[in-house]
């Protein structure tokens, strides 16, 4: 195809997204409550929602059959790639705020984390199907539950993945719109309890030998402080560098009793991939000393979010993004790091395929006071639309 036509084809594409249809499609999404592990409704409105614009629907349970999955293949039955396009319809635990559009503004549950982007996404799979834009290969669109930690566990994204429901490279609609991020950290939510056996008891009538919890979880805070100056020395020029963070500790019930435990929480992130069981080994020996030497007993529970994850710059989706991205705004996006984690790193460390995430600059996620503005779904839904009808017609079945 020569530069002309590829140029008609991109901007057929680009003026095919209809505004009116996509802020329905995000209003139905952020109508329906959704709380991790409580996505199935949301997963049937989806569903639904597909289903009428004349989609073939599946619904694996993958994993979580109180929430199935939603897959959707738009296919030209011509050789080329297939892109992903993956978003989570499940939301964090903070009380329901029902949808309105105010002066171009979407506002409500899900609005930035992600039900606005999977609207734009799922805009973008009609606009390829309308505009037969796709010169090869595929779209695939996969939306699904337990997304959001820590009540999530990422169990539909592992299972979609073992049962092959997956492309050549996949796209997120996260609120992160300022940089294409070709690396990030994995991260791990960890919770130490520390323990002594007996009972609570007044300070002045303890036992001079009995382990001071407080003082063991203070302890460890410290060494946990001094274990991330020295992370800081592994570190990435995009994504950062190793961390360890204690956002909380608690011990004890009053001022004056000695506690029988003390309960630490934080996170753990690495910048270098295929590290998880060693960065956790690691973690873990760190406790253990402590609690050999304090003379309490100590638990570990270790979550891991996602595995830290690099994309080449010079892969057919970064240059496929980048082509569409300069269409939309002009000039191509900068490059730099994952700030967060999502399932974008599932997917590169599971399936071995890149992983963008970009979606709109949305503001309020994990907050209240989640809001998109129309604007911003209407430029994510054109440029996925651009990105795979540049992505897909390329040679052969597996990224350059």
């Amino acid at each position: 195809m020569d530069n002309a036509s590829e140029g008609d084809r991109l901007e057929k594409t680009r003026s095919a997204v209809n505004r009116e249809r996509l802020v329905e499609t995000a209003i139905s999404l952020i109508s329906v409550p959704s709380p991790t592990r409580s996505a199935g409704a949301v997963a049937d409105c989806l569903a639904e929602v597909l289903a009428n614009d004349g989609f073939e629907v599946q619904r694996p349970e993958a994993d979580w059959p109180e929430a199935p999955a939603v897959v959707v293949r738009l296919e030209t039955g011509r050789p080329g790639r297939t892109l992903q396009f993956d978003g989570h319809l499940d939301t964090v635990h903070l009380p329901y705020v029902p949808p309105r559009l105010e002066d171009g503004i979407l506002y409500g549950s899900g609005a930035s984390d992600m039900k606005g982007g999977i609207a734009a996404a799922v805009e973008a799979l009609r606009v390829l199907r309308e505009t037969e834009a796709l010169a090869g290969g595929g779209v695939l669109l996969t939306a699904h539950d337990h997304h959001e930690g820590p009540w999530g566990d990422r169990r539909q994204v592992r299972a979609l993945v073992a049962e092959g429901i997956v492309g050549d490279a996949v796209m997120l609609p996260e609120y992160l719109a300022d940089r294409l991020p070709l690396a990030g950290r994995g991260m791990a939510i960890f919770e130490v309890s520390l323990s002594r056996e007996g009972d609570p008891v007044h300070e002045v009538l303890r036992a001079p030998e009995t382990p001071d919890l407080p003082a063991a979880g203070a302890e460890l805070v410290c060494r946990l402080r001094n274990m991330n100056r020295s992370l800081a020395r592994t570190s990435d020029p995009w994504s950062g560098c190793d961390t360890v963070f204690v956002g909380l500790i608690e011990s004890g019930e009053i001022y004056n009793q000695a506690p029988v435990g003390c309960t630490v929480r934080g996170t753990r992130r690495w910048v270098t991939p295929g590290r998880t069981a060693a960065v956790e080994a690691g973690f873990r020996a760190l406790v253990d000393e402590l609690a050999a030497e304090s003379g309490t007993s100590a638990t570990v529970d270790f979550q891991v979010q996602g595995d830290a994850f690099r994309v080449s710059r010079e892969d057919a989706i970064v240059n496929a993004f980048q082509t569409a991205y300069a269409s939309v705004s002009g000039e191509e996006l900068p490059v730099g790091g994952k700030p967060f984690v999502d399932d974008g790193n599932t997917y590169a460390a599971l399936a071995g395929i890149p992983a963008l995430t970009h979606g709109p600059d949305a503001k309020g996620a994990h907050t209240l006071s989640e809001a998109v503005a129309v604007d911003e779904l209407v430029r994510v839904a054109r440029v996925y639309a651009m990105t795979a009808a540049a992505y897909c017609g390329g040679a052969g079945h597996c990224p350059e």
